[in-house]
């Protein structure tokens, strides 16, 4: 449940701020008559992620053991890959993000301005999405239930209440250290999914070694108990992984880590450097 809580308040926060920031500035350019067309966007925005997520829910059902494996594991890797790019794109763009919404907005607002419409529901739409579908993965992970999803629903009602106080000015929040520390805490998780997505392809006999386990600690940490259960609902943890899940495990780990730190140290780099000096491209991984 904690895991989705935070999953839901970043993603919650992100949308917040892209949702305060387009109506900011249009409030700010004195084209208040297309606001009604700007929630109009956002509503379609937040719409979709829910049709998404009903899909991948009830979806496979009817098909064969091995099809819902492999369809399981494929959707729990390829929302690995959005959260790992939500993450990097995050550090790289965070700064940048409020100047390049309001540049898109001005080519927008021609006539009638229905193209915020499209606007709002592009820029919103795409956190809803990852976040159905990372929220989605991980309630699979463990095996369903509620406490999941509503763990997700309170973090993206928290991030909704946020950003109605940041755009009312009545709290100041330190979002660079907020989006570094919860994207730290999203690479274990998202590590955990991607650990559990080889075993589901592993299990429908895509991938080799479902009976070749590296360990089993099941009778220290059984997966019945409540620690078990936390684990496994905040980290995916497996008592019994296969070998080729504790390589994709570390693996993930070890490359995303390293680029993830890389990254934030030239951002800091960057933002130490006196006012007027040159500064250097900053490598960011993709």
């Amino acid at each position: 449940m904690l895991a989705n809580y935070l999953i839901g308040l970043r993603e919650g926060l992100e949308m917040a701020l892209i949702v305060t920031i387009l109506v900011a500035y249009v409030v700010k350019v004195g084209r208040r008559d297309v606001l009604s067309k700007l929630w109009i966007g956002v509503g379609i925005a937040l719409v979709v992620p829910l049709g998404i997520g009903a899909l991948l829910t009830w979806g496979p059902y009817g098909l064969s053991f091995e099809a819902q494996e492999i369809v399981g594991g494929t959707l729990s890797l390829i929302a690995v890959g959005f959260v790992t790019w939500m993450i990097f794109w995050m550090g790289k763009t965070a700064r940048s993000m409020k100047s390049t919404l309001q540049h898109r907005l001005d080519s927008v607002l021609v006539g009638a301005g229905w193209g915020v419409v499209i606007l709002a529901m592009l820029s919103v739409g795409r956190e809803g999405i990852e976040t159905a579908l990372f929220v989605w993965a991980t309630v699979a992970s463990i095996g369903g239930g509620w406490e999941p999803v509503i763990g997700a629903v309170l973090g993206l009602v928290t991030a909704a209440v946020l950003g109605f106080l940041l755009y009312r000015g009545m709290v100041r929040i330190n979002l660079g250290s907020f989006f570094t520390w919860t994207g730290a805490f999203l690479i274990l998780v998202a590590g955990g999914v991607f650990a559990y997505g080889i075993g589901d392809l592993q299990e429908a006999g895509v991938l080799p070694g479902a009976n070749i386990h590296a360990y089993d600690i099941s009778a220290v940490i059984p997966s019945s108990s409540w620690y078990g259960t936390a684990l496994a609902g905040i980290l995916n943890f497996n008592p019994s992984p296969t070998w080729f899940q504790v390589i994709a495990w570390v693996g993930y780990i070890a490359v995303v880590t390293f680029f993830y730190v890389r990254q934030h140290r030239s951002a800091g780099r960057v933002a130490a450097k006196p006012a007027g000096a040159p500064v250097p491209h900053a490598p960011v991984a993709s």
